[in-house]
């Protein structure tokens, strides 16, 4: 019997796990859209928006490291999904040579804002802080 009690506690509490367990939907920070880079244009053509081009690679470590810090941050996320078309793009993989090649990325992190013609308006090198980061596009928020 005891047994069977201490079995019931656990189930239950495995079982509660997947109730708490947090959604994407609840997540904060940037929301970055599945989107090929085509895609990506004709979107900020339409909505009058930049893009926010995170250009990474798989292996960077301070590229990783702002996926878990800054591009988590509520303060970052709400100025971006806002005013931006925020995606991500592997240069390794798929279309990102071919992007690296057309706006010579040498470096990783590199982010981009660019417009619906395809011109960079700003471009940040390496890894920055939510507060870094804010300040870099200060200009470019409505």
């Amino acid at each position: 019997m005891k047994y069977l009690s201490v079995i019931t506690i656990v189930i239950a509490l495995i079982g509660s796990s997947f109730v708490w367990a947090p959604t994407n939907s609840d997540e904060e920070g940037i929301n970055f859209e599945t989107l090929s880079f085509e895609e990506a244009i004709q979107k900020a053509k339409k909505e009058n928006k930049l893009i926010f081009l995170d250009a990474y690679a798989v292996w960077c470590g301070p590229c990783k490291m702002m996926d878990r810090t800054t591009f988590k941050s509520k303060k970052v996320g709400d100025v971006f999904n806002e005013n931006f078309i925020n995606i991500k793009i592997d240069m390794e993989k798929g279309e990102g040579p071919a992007i690296a090649r057309r706006y010579q990325v040498r470096a990783y992190p590199t982010m981009m804002l660019i417009n619906g013609e395809g011109k960079v308006e700003k471009r940040i090198l390496g890894a920055v802080r939510d507060t870094q980061l804010l300040q870099e596009v200060n200009d470019f928020v409505k």
